[in-house]
Order: structure tokens, then C-alpha cells, then sequence
């Protein structure tokens, strides 16, 4: 089960469930507009994660949870979030519930951030503050978990 318990997994269960959801129950108040919106959402997602991935990349830290990063990378896009790879996969299920016409299975998102935070992201910023110590604490001061600057919950700050 625990080659199983990776965020991008999490991500496809929870489209999968969008993806049934609006099949069973389809609910196309944003019609005609609302699957290109999804789908317009879900991509702006993948090229986030893309560029996340990039910048680790060229940082040469890993990008794979549970693994020790050898870099602090704190530019780009993790300058206003701490986890814009879990962003973008939230952006991609946001986009599966409206391109799949299961507006209504946006609840959805409060469970997709509360397993990403609880299985990936608390073990991940422990991991962090240990190898980077204060150069993490004052980056997390300042950068939102999941979004800095939008104007509610404090950017999921914790």
C-alpha cells in the first residue's frame, strides 16, 4: 500500500472521483463555459507543477516526498507558495470538478488539502527546518503554504 501513497495517486483518485461524480450527477451550471474553464484550470496546474519541477531541477534537489532535499530553493514560483507542486495538483482537481460538470464536488478540495498537508507536507517542512534550519524559517515566514497573497485564510499560511 505505500508504493501506492503518492501525492500524484492522490491527485488521480481524487479526478477519478470528480470524473464519477459528474457522470452520476451532472450539474452543468456553468454551461457552456465550465469544461473549458476546468480544462483551462487543470492546465494552468500541469504547467505550474512543470515549472516547479523545473526549478527544482536546475537547483538539483529532488522533487519525490520523503526524500531528503539537498537544496532550499525559495525563487520563482516557491516565492509565493512553499508547495506549488501540491498547488498545481490542487488547480488540476479544481479543474476536474468543473470540466467534469461536478461543480458541486468542489468540497472535494478540503479533503485533497487535508491528506496532502497531513501525509506529505508536515513530514516535508520537518524535513526542511532539519536540513535548512532558519534559512526555512524566515522562507516560511514570509511564503504561504499553499498561496501567498490571496485574500483570505491567510494564504493557508501555517
Amino acid at each position: 500500500m505505500k508504493a501506492l501513497d503518492w501525492p500524484p495517486v492522490w491527485t488521480m483518485a481524487a479526478v477519478a472521483l470528480a470524473w464519477g461524480l459528474g457522470r452520476l450527477w451532472p450539474w452543468d451550471f456553468l454551461s457552456p463555459v465550465g469544461p473549458a474553464l476546468g480544462m483551462l484550470l487543470a492546465l494552468a496546474g500541469v504547467a505550474l507543477m512543470a515549472v516547479a519541477g523545473a526549478q527544482m531541477a536546475l537547483a538539483r534537489t529532488t522533487v519525490i516526498p520523503r526524500q531528503m532535499p539537498s537544496v532550499l530553493v525559495t525563487g520563482g514560483v516557491f516565492a509565493w507558495s512553499r508547495n506549488p507542486i501540491y498547488l498545481g495538483d490542487l488547480m488540476v482537481v479544481a479543474g476536474a470538478c468543473l470540466g467534469f460538470n461536478a461543480p458541486w464536488a468542489l468540497p472535494l478540495l478540503a479533503g485533497f488539502v487535508w491528506i496532502i498537508e497531513t501525509r506529505f507536507i508536515l513530514d516535508e517542512e520537518a524535513r526542511l527546518r532539519a536540513r535548512f534550519g532558519a534559512g526555512f524559517d524566515t522562507w516560511a515566514a514570509g511564503t504561504a503554504r499553499w498561496m501567498t497573497g490571496v485574500p483570505f485564510g491567510n494564504g493557508l499560511r501555517r
